[in-house]
């Protein structure tokens, strides 16, 4: 038992996890490691939307930035 291959995951606590990974598994039963966890195969419902994806994200911030500026002119302007 305590030469068996430990769960990779972290704690809340930031610590590695250290109870026994799952047979075949590189997680414990507590961590996705018991067999039926996760999405099915093929799962559409598992996919990405890609809303927070750090192209999209730099896209936001640089409007943000663009309509700031635009907002300082036209207050400069009246």
């Amino acid at each position: 038992m305590l030469a068996s291959p430990r769960c990779g995951a972290k704690t809340r606590s930031g610590e590695p996890c250290r109870s026994p990974a799952a047979k075949g598994k590189q997680r414990c039963r507590m961590h996705g490691g018991a067999a039926g966890s996760g999405a099915p195969l093929k799962n559409k419902n598992a996919l990405k939307h890609g809303r927070y994806t750090r192209r999209r994200i730099e896209e936001h911030r640089l409007v943000r930035t663009i309509n700031r500026q635009l907002l300082a002119l036209l207050r400069d302007t009246r």
